[in-house]
């Protein structure tokens, strides 16, 4: 309650002192979520736009509590452009209370609903990782440069050019993808992860997916789960399962341990990127590296 007060108090602060003519004086002032939107803002808005990211590397949306530092940029910014499908379910509420004073945009509500993966035990109802689609990707790109350039006109040009840029690196990474996958036999793409964050990636490159926890991190794995999915790596001979970099690992370990016991091994594969990207000074700080070192370590650990 006391945190709520608070929030609450720094959000009438800001806003009573909230400089609305920010973009006269300076660049657009701009605050994202996760570390796959900030990185998508990046590579449209460039240099016209200071943009601050509230989550950094190996940090699950799912779980993430704004800060009192987070709702003071919150709400001094001109936009928030945030995931959506309520991926960062714990900020939904503080956007809400924000009301009217922060413009607030959610890339992914642009999708077709109706060709979204449902679910009945999330709370948008659907699958909220949309990012392992790289089509959907695509229109996040180009809803981002509408949305920017409706709001810094004069920089239009500036983020077409670096949308249509993008656009042909997302080109790239997909024709990429699809030449590795393609070398790892159909009855081999079996993906076992911590959590069901990769039923995008699944649907789009022909992967059966099975997560040890639901769509949300918050969800628990238990011990029934646990021997059910044992028996289904020990059914289809899996070779290696995943740990998640946004996921503790004693689940995967637990999972590697149940299938041992009943005498057949499984490797761990490596650690892929799910809810978040990689640290600042490494490929997979950026979406198209985390993107190319995610395949390449599932065909590898799976070949």
């Amino acid at each position: 309650m006391k945190q709520l007060f608070t929030i609450l108090f720094i959000i009438a602060l800001c806003s009573s002192c909230k400089d609305k003519n920010k973009i006269r004086n300076g660049k657009l002032k701009v605050v994202t979520t996760t570390t796959m939107i900030t990185d998508l803002v990046r590579n449209i808005g460039g240099d016209s736009i200071h943009v601050q990211g509230l989550m950094g590397s190996g940090v699950d949306p799912h779980l993430y509590k704004a800060s009192e530092g987070d709702v003071s940029k919150l709400s001094n910014a001109d936009v928030v452009f945030y995931s959506g499908l309520h991926l960062e379910g714990k900020l939904v509420d503080v956007f809400k209370k924000m009301g009217r004073n922060t413009n607030t945009i959610a890339l992914a509500e642009i999708l077709d609903k109706e060709k979204l993966i449902g679910s009945e035990y999330f709370a948008s109802n659907f699958d909220p990782h949309i990012w392992f689609n790289i089509e959907y990707w695509k229109q996040l790109t180009n809803y981002l440069t509408e949305q920017l350039s409706a709001l810094n006109p004069e920089n239009t040009s500036y983020f077409e050019a670096n949308k249509t840029a993008y656009l042909k690196q997302l080109d790239a990474l997909e024709t990429d993808i699809k030449k590795t996958i393609a070398t790892l036999p159909k009855e081999k793409r079996i993906l076992v992860t911590a959590h069901d964050a990769f039923n995008y990636f699944g649907e789009a490159y022909d992967f059966e997916v099975v997560g040890l926890q639901g769509l949300s991190t918050a969800t628990e794995a238990g011990v029934q789960d646990v021997q059910n999915l044992a028996k289904l790596i020990i059914d289809k001979k899996v070779k290696a399962i995943f740990i998640e970099t946004s996921v503790p690992k004693r689940t995967i370990e637990a999972l590697q341990q149940a299938v041992l016991s009943k005498g057949f091994k499984v490797e761990i594969g490596g650690t892929l990127y799910s809810d978040a990207l990689g640290n600042a000074g490494t490929k997979e700080r950026t979406y198209l590296g985390m993107f190319r070192y995610n395949v390449d370590t599932i065909v590898e650990a799976l070949r």
